[in-house]
C-alpha cells in the first residue's frame, strides 16, 4: 500500500474496512500509513482504529503503563470499555442508555487521579479524543433538549433547574466569580461568552447573581442554538436588553473582542490544541489591555471529557491564577489578563 500512486486517492473511506478485521500487529502498520496519508484525524478513521484497540489486550498493556498496578487501573480499564459502549449506540440523543454510559463516565472521570495526560500512550490518547468528542456531541443534545423543553413552558427562567447539571453549572460559576473578584474583575461592564449553545446556564447564572448591570453578549457557531437560547432569554425583559447573542466563529470576530473587559471560553470551543491556541492567539491579538479571559480545562481523568489548556498555551497572557477543583465540578479555570504595555 502506498499513497504515493497518483491513481489511488485515498479517503476515509478506504481504511476503515481495512482496519477493523485486523490485529493489532497488522492494524498498527495500517495505522502507519493513515498518518503518512494525513487521515489519522479523520472521524471516520479513527473510529475503525478504536474499534479494533477496544478488542485487544493492547490496551490493557497500555493502561498498565499508564497507571500501574494500583487502584486507578479498573477505572481506567472502566473507562475504554465505557468508550468502546459508547461508540456502539446509534445515537447520542438524550435515552436511558445513552444517560446511564456518560453518568458512569463522569463518575469515573472526577475521582482523583494523578494522571499525566502528555504521556499517555497513543492508543490511550486516541480513546481520550475520541471521547472528547463523544462527550461534546452528548452535551450538545442534552442541552439542546432540554433548552428546547424551557422555551414552552410560561417561565423558562424560573425553572432551569430542570437541567440535569444545573447545579454543576451553579457551583462553577461561584467559583468562577470567586476567582474573578479574587483577581481585580469586581464589576466588569462588558462579557462575552464563547460557546454558549442552546443553554447558555453561565451568562444566566452570572447575569442574575454575580454581575447583574453588566450586558453579556454570547458567541456560538450554532444559528439554531442561538435561537433557542434567545427564546429562553426572551421571557424577561430586563436581560433580554442586556443578554445577546450572535451566530459567529470567534476567529472571525476582530474589532469587537475590545470592547469586553472579561471574556469566557468554554471548554469544548476548540477541540485540540491546535486550534485552541490558535483561538486564545485570536483572542489575546484583539482584545483589549487589561482585559480578562477566563479559559475552561480540565486535569488528570477529567481530561477524557474536555480539552487541557496549560499556562505554555496562554502565550502572551499574564497568567493569574490557575484552579482545579476536587469535587463534582468537571472543568478546571485559567485565569489570564492581556497585559497593557
Amino acid at each position: 500500500m502506498s499513497c504515493c500512486y497518483p491513481e489511488t486517492q485515498f479517503n476515509s473511506f478506504i481504511f476503515p474496512p481495512i482496519v477493523r478485521p485486523c490485529s493489532v500487529g497488522i492494524g498498527q502498520k495500517v495505522h502507519g500509513r493513515i498518518i503518512k496519508c494525513g487521515l489519522d484525524s479523520d472521524t471516520v478513521v479513527q473510529t475503525s482504529l478504536l474499534t479494533m484497540l477496544d478488542s485487544d489486550t493492547v490496551i490493557q498493556t497500555s493502561l498498565l503503563t499508564m497507571y500501574g498496578e494500583t487502584t486507578s487501573l479498573s477505572n481506567a480499564k472502566k473507562i475504554a470499555q465505557l468508550h468502546a459502549s459508547i461508540l456502539k449506540l446509534d445515537s447520542l440523543r438524550p435515552s436511558k442508555e445513552v444517560n446511564s454510559l456518560f453518568t458512569q463516565l463522569v463518575k469515573l472521570c472526577i475521582l482523583p487521579s494523578s494522571i499525566d495526560i502528555e504521556a499517555l500512550p497513543q492508543e490511550i490518547q486516541a480513546i481520550r479524543k475520541s471521547l472528547i468528542v463523544l462527550c461534546g456531541r452528548a452535551e450538545g443534545l442534552l442541552e439542546l433538549e432540554f433548552a428546547t423543553f424551557l422555551t414552552k413552558i410560561p417561565q423558562p427562567l424560573e425553572n432551569l433547574n430542570v437541567f440535569p447539571y444545573y447545579g454543576n453549572y451553579v457551583k462553577l460559576a461561584n467559583m468562577e466569580y470567586k476567582i474573578l473578584h479574587d483577581n481585580g474583575a469586581v464589576q466588569p461592564k462588558k462579557i462575552a461568552f464563547v460557546g454558549s449553545g442552546p443553554m447558555p446556564l453561565t451568562s444566566l447564572i452570572m447575569a442574575n447573581h454575580y454581575f447583574t448591570s453588566a450586558h453579556f453578549d454570547n458567541f456560538d457557531v450554532d444559528e439554531k442554538a442561538n435561537d433557542v437560547a434567545r427564546r429562553i432569554v426572551s421571557n424577561n425583559a430586563e436581560l433580554e436588553k442586556r443578554m445577546k447573542f450572535h451566530t459567529s466563529d470567534i476567529v472571525e470576530v476582530k474589532e469587537k473582542i475590545k470592547e469586553y473587559d472579561c471574556i469566557f471560553l468554554a471548554a469544548l470551543v476548540g477541540m485540540n490544541k491546535q486550534d485552541k491556541v490558535k483561538i486564545l492567539g485570536h483572542i489575546r491579538k484583539h482584545m483589549k489591555e487589561g482585559g480578562f479571559l477566563l479559559v475552561r480545562s480540565a486535569k488528570g481523568a477529567r481530561a477524557f471529557l474536555y480539552p487541557v489548556v496549560e499556562e505554555d498555551d496562554m502565550i502572551g497572557f499574564e497568567v493569574l491564577t490557575i484552579f482545579h477543583p476536587t469535587d463534582d465540578v468537571i472543568n478546571s479555570v485559567v485565569l489570564a489578563r492581556k497585559p497593557a504595555y
